[in-house]
C-alpha cells in the first residue's frame, strides 16, 4: 500500500503542466480584472474548491504570481492580491520610464536585425489577437501580457542587463493594466505599438524615440483618472 505523502509525490510527477498553467490563467485573470480585489486575501481551500483541483496547483500557481509580483505571501498569514500601485508609485514609475524607455527605442533601432524585427512584429500581433471569441476579462489580461512581452522584447534588443532587469522588477506592465479595466487602453495602445513599429521597420532611431516618448505620456495621461 502506498502511504499519503508518497502517492502526492506522485501525482506530482505526473501531473500535467497543463493544470498548472490553467490553474494559474484562472487566477491571473481574476487579478488583472479586480474579480480579485487589491489587498484582499486569498484562501487556497476556497480557491481549489472553486476551481475544482487539489490545493497542490494553487499553490504552484500563486508561487508564480508572487514572482510577478501580482500575488504577496505573509508568513502565517497566507496569499494576498499586491495592493494598487500609490499616485506618487505610479508618477515616480512613469518618471522613470521617461527617461528610459524612449533611449532604450532608438537604440534598440540602431542594433535590429531581421530576426529581432520579426519577433516584434509576432508580439504586436499577439496583441491584436483580442477580437478571439472569450470573455472581456481575459480578453484584456490576456493583452496585458502581450504589451509585457513587447516591451520585455524591445529592451532584449538593446541587451542592457541593468535596465532591463530594473524594469523587469516592478512588474510595470502588469500592474499599469491592473489600474484601469478600460478597452480603449488597448485600442490606443495598439495605435502607438503600430507607430514604433513604423520606426523600427524603416530603422528611423529619432522616430522610434519619438514614438516611444508619445506612447508612454499616453499611457501616463490615461491612466492618471484611476487616481481621481
Amino acid at each position: 500500500m502506498i502511504f499519503t505523502a508518497e502517492r502526492e509525490k506522485i501525482r506530482a510527477v505526473v501531473r500535467p503542466s497543463s493544470v498548472v498553467d490553467g490553474v494559474y490563467d484562472n487566477i491571473y485573470h481574476r487579478l488583472m480584472s479586480l474579480e480579485i480585489a487589491p489587498g484582499a486575501r486569498i484562501p487556497i481551500d476556497v480557491l481549489a474548491r472553486e476551481i475544482g483541483v487539489s490545493q497542490t496547483p494553487i499553490r504552484e500557481a500563486l508561487s508564480r504570481l508572487e514572482r510577478e509580483g501580482l500575488v504577496r505571501k505573509e508568513h502565517l498569514v497566507g496569499y494576498s492580491a499586491s495592493p494598487q500601485w500609490t499616485r506618487k508609485q505610479f508618477e515616480d514609475l512613469y518618471a522613470f520610464r521617461l527617461l528610459v524607455e524612449p533611449e532604450m527605442a532608438r537604440l534598440a533601432t540602431l542594433n535590429m536585425t531581421p530576426k529581432d524585427l520579426e519577433i516584434l512584429e509576432n508580439a504586436a500581433a499577439d496583441m491584436g489577437n483580442g477580437d478571439a471569441p472569450v470573455d472581456r476579462n481575459t480578453r484584456y489580461s490576456r493583452f496585458a501580457r502581450a504589451d509585457a512581452h513587447f516591451h520585455d522584447a524591445i529592451l532584449q534588443v538593446v541587451g542592457n542587463d541593468v535596465i532591463s532587469n530594473a524594469l523587469s522588477s516592478q512588474h510595470v506592465h502588469l500592474h499599469i493594466f491592473r489600474l484601469m479595466f478600460h478597452t480603449r487602453v488597448t485600442k490606443e495602445a495598439l495605435e502607438e505599438h503600430e507607430d514604433l513599429l513604423s520606426a523600427f521597420r524603416t530603422g528611423d532611431p529619432q522616430a522610434a524615440f519619438d514614438a516611444m516618448l508619445i506612447h508612454i505620456e499616453r499611457s501616463r495621461d490615461r491612466l492618471l483618472s484611476a487616481f481621481e
